[in-house]
């Protein structure tokens, strides 16, 4: 007999899509509109024009080194696993630690948790942000990683090392999180963050960690 009930919490881990949303300077502006209103036409309906990186998105390799794979042909194993969430609060460099070795396990989803998502869509936000040192990548690539996941626009600045570093080996970026904080502390649970099916570099996603409850 089952001597517990497994139930299960879900954090919502994205950016909200709207008009005029945030983007990352020098990207086209986010324009949603409607375009059929129920009581004039019968029916409700709403136009999106978007860049794929605007609120929470996937970059993949395509998005910067010279990769004929579109983010739609990717393997959906990518998007999904167990995840890892490391406090990286208050540090201009995230850089490798030796606890990290025993909290990253294989073939997972890393989180990084900068805090910086309280400043979402400020000047602070895009050109103060924390960046993710090489040191990191390396760890994480040793570990099978299969995203990084950060509450922050990018792991670092240009000429984007970092991001060309975990394309060149497979490793796909999730960026634009937020509500990481309501992570930490939680041993056990899953990433689960898939792309549109769209002919497209990156993709904008719905990002949510899915955590198991015994009753």
């Amino acid at each position: 007999m089952n001597g517990g009930v497994t139930l299960e919490k879900i954090i919502d881990l994205t950016q909200i899509i709207e008009n005029d949303m945030p983007v990352y300077p020098g990207d086209i502006r986010t324009n949603l509109f409607r375009t059929k209103y129920l009581d004039v036409n019968g029916y409700n309906d709403h136009r999106l024009e978007i860049s794929m990186h605007a609120g929470t998105h996937i970059d993949s390799p395509m998005h910067l080194i010279d990769s004929k794979e579109y983010i739609y042909e990717a393997p959906l194993g990518f998007f999904i696993a167990r995840g890892c969430i490391l406090d990286v609060r208050n540090q201009p460099v995230i850089e490798m630690k030796k606890e990290y070795e025993e909290l990253v396990e294989d073939n997972s989803i890393v989180l990084l948790h900068t805090g910086y998502d309280k400043f979402y869509g400020t000047e602070k936000y895009y050109h103060e942000h924390p960046v993710v040192d090489l040191s990191l990548c390396k760890f994480l690539l040793s570990k099978k990683v299969k995203m990084l996941g950060i509450d922050m626009p990018s792991p670092d600045r240009f000429p984007f090392e970092v991001h060309k570093f975990l394309f060149k080996n497979r490793i796909f970026i999730l960026e634009n999180l937020t509500n990481l904080d309501r992570l930490i502390g939680v041993k056990e649970f899953e990433i689960i963050a898939f792309p549109v099916k769209i002919k497209a570099d990156s993709s904008m996603t719905r990002a949510v960690a899915r955590i198991s409850l015994k009753s």
